[in-house]
């Protein structure tokens, strides 16, 4: 009996329904649902993205695109990838390929039309499934399924032929084995990226930092984390990793009910030390905006911490960051706004006092004494701005 994708709510959807009619109008075949839309329907879970497998040339699919009113860009022609733009958001249809030959960070394709070409040059067993878009008829050819029920992360034939292809496969197989796997591991997939792990030195550090960030997002990385330091995996990405900070930090989030956030788990990872924060952001090339807060993190101390001045002076999400690396409790942050402090330098000057320095010197006291008290209404800053000018 042939097996099927169960029915889920984007298998019903009128722009996909339309998108295969205009490749295939002829129902011949020609295209089939692919990787982790169907990997992920088949767990029950709602897919991020729906892409697509065809046997037409790039140059065919963007031609029935176009004829058929659907917008066609060729965001990466060159491996066989026209993205399609339906009102549901965007579908990467890709060409059937077959490797020619590969560096171990590119590979150069030639396009084919056996499903089995374009499967077996996958990374995974799970990640090669395909579905019939009209049947929903399951097409597996190495065993996906199976796998997938046992949450089995195995690679598709020999791993260390699939990882010197591409050494990025190590860190997608450790972000896979979080997200999917159960253990104990599969011991050849673990023999191969502890064995091979030095490679992934000639990858780009973009590649490198974008898969660390996505293990870090899922829900529960640190026993990944901790199973890649084991095998000589993380000392070749992070070697300043300290994994037990990772661990404590969600540990805490789970038990605080804060989602996952990778930045501030990167920061756990990290030592308490501002200079190394900011050379890990720029060797995972981080935008600068994350690399500020990595540092701001990095500042920590164990000096007692109080939520609300942090958040004023540091801003609320490098607050919470303080907070929940401390150990620390972020609830008194929950539906509190940051305050604006009340008092301006005009109102100084009005005063009598001279512009210049000591306007500059009566406001950061006037305003630390605001957030020693609590941020009080201005009626209570002006009481302590009277205060301070008494003092001269």
């Amino acid at each position: 009996m042939t097996e099927r994708l169960p029915a889920a709510a984007w298998t019903a959807r009128d722009d996909l329904a339309a998108l295969v009619q205009a490749l295939d109008p002829q129902v011949q075949g020609n295209c089939r649902w692919v990787g982790g839309v169907v990997r992920d329907t088949l767990l029950g879970f709602a897919p991020k993205d729906v892409d697509m497998a065809t046997t037409l040339l790039p140059d065919e699919t963007a031609a029935r695109l176009k004829a058929a009113g659907i917008k066609a860009v060729p965001t990466g022609i060159a491996h066989g990838t026209i993205t399609a733009v339906v009102s549901g958001g965007s579908v990467e249809i890709t060409t059937l390929r077959r490797d020619v030959s590969t560096d171990g960070r590119h590979a150069t394709v030639a396009f084919s039309t056996d499903w089995q070409d374009d499967a077996a040059r996958r990374d995974f067993t799970i990640n090669a499934l395909y579905a019939d878009p009209r049947t929903l008829d399951l097409f597996d050819y190495h065993g996906g399924r199976d796998d997938l029920a046992a949450r089995r992360v195995r690679f598709i034939g020999d791993a260390r032929q699939r990882i010197r292809e591409d050494y990025l496969r190590i860190l997608r197989y450790f972000r896979f084995q979080a997200r999917f796997g159960s253990t104990p591991a599969d011991a050849e997939a673990e023999a191969a990226v502890s064995e091979l792990a030095a490679g992934m030195k000639g990858l780009s550090r973009e590649r490198v930092g974008w898969e660390l960030m996505a293990l870090l997002t899922l829900p529960d990385p640190a026993p990944t984390v901790r199973r890649m330091a084991e095998l000589g995996v993380l000392a070749q990405v992070l070697p300043e990793a300290v994994v037990t900070g990772l661990e404590a930090l969600t540990a805490h989030e789970q038990s605080a009910g804060v989602g996952p956030d990778a930045l501030r788990r990167l920061a756990a990872l990290l030592p308490a030390d501002t200079a190394l924060a900011e050379q890990v952001a720029a060797r995972l090339r981080l935008s600068v905006a994350q690399r500020k807060r990595l540092a701001t993190a990095a500042a920590r101390d164990d000096a007692a911490l109080d939520a609300r001045a942090l958040a004023y002076r540091l801003g609320m999400v490098e607050a919470q960051d303080r907070l929940l690396l401390a150990g620390e409790s972020v609830g008194v942050l929950d539906g509190w706004a940051v305050p604006t402090f009340p008092l301006k330098g005009g109102a100084i000057v009005a005063r009598g006092v001279t512009a210049g320095p000591e306007v500059a010197r009566t406001l950061r006291a006037v305003e630390s004494r605001w957030i020693a008290e609590g941020f009080p209404d201005e009626v209570r800053v002006a009481e302590l701005l009277d205060a301070e000018l008494a003092k001269g």
